[in-house]
């Protein structure tokens, strides 16, 4: 997890905690662990949705777990290339820096 994952983690445990509650044990205990699609095909999904809906907070998270989930930076930076066509250019320019802003190697 990154810190500014953790850090919301744990403004969302001080602030809202059933919120932080249900994240860990409905969201990433039983929808992210279902198997009819598997965690990097779910993790293509949330990608292409938070990029798509310019919800730029969540992304670093997102994209990070997505490297977890076996796929490349190459591969997000060609799925952001395919969305900026759907999603627009600015949301997948902003996309971008992001993904670039992530450390190469964990």
């Amino acid at each position: 997890m990154t810190s500014s994952s953790s850090r919301s983690m744990q403004n969302m445990t001080a602030e809202a905690p059933r919120l932080a509650e249900i994240t860990q044990s409905l969201l990433f205990g039983d929808v992210w662990q279902r198997p009819g699609l598997s965690p990097r095909e779910r993790s293509i999904a949330t990608v292409a949705a938070l990029t798509a809906l310019y919800r730029l907070e969540q992304l670093p998270f997102h994209l990070q777990l997505a490297m977890d989930n076996g796929i490349s930076r190459a591969e997000l930076g060609e799925l952001i290339t395919h969305l900026a066509f759907y999603a627009g250019w600015p949301a997948a320019a902003s996309a971008v820096d992001v993904l670039a802003a992530i450390p190469h190697g964990k």
